[in-house]
């Protein structure tokens, strides 16, 4: 599967890519062991998803046709979810508290 156009106007095959993803693993003396490019494809989205991008810019950024589609590459962090649990639950009880005064 051809990706990205070279330097030289040729496009770049996904092996030639995960090669040099490889090497310069290898080089910053980082473990390769299940990191390739689809974990960059889905830290990618899940870092957008987790700073507040719209999920339609998420959707558009990797090139899906569906919503469902990109709902597969989100998977947000621990923290994230806490931090995000903690906001809604402050909202709540912030909203019950106005109310009942």
């Amino acid at each position: 599967m051809d990706l990205f156009p070279s330097e030289r106007g040729g496009l770049i095959v996904e092996s030639t890519l995960l090669r040099r993803l490889r090497r310069y693993l290898d080089e910053l003396g980082i473990a390769s062991d299940g990191l390739d490019l689809h974990s960059l494809r889905r830290s990618y989205a899940t870092h957008l998803a987790e700073d507040g991008w719209h999920s339609r810019f998420v959707q558009d950024q990797m090139g899906h046709e569906y919503a469902s589609t990109t709902g597969i590459y989100q998977f947000v962090s621990d923290d994230f979810r806490i931090r995000t649990l903690q906001a809604a639950l402050d909202r709540t009880v912030e909203n019950a508290l106005e109310t009942g005064r």
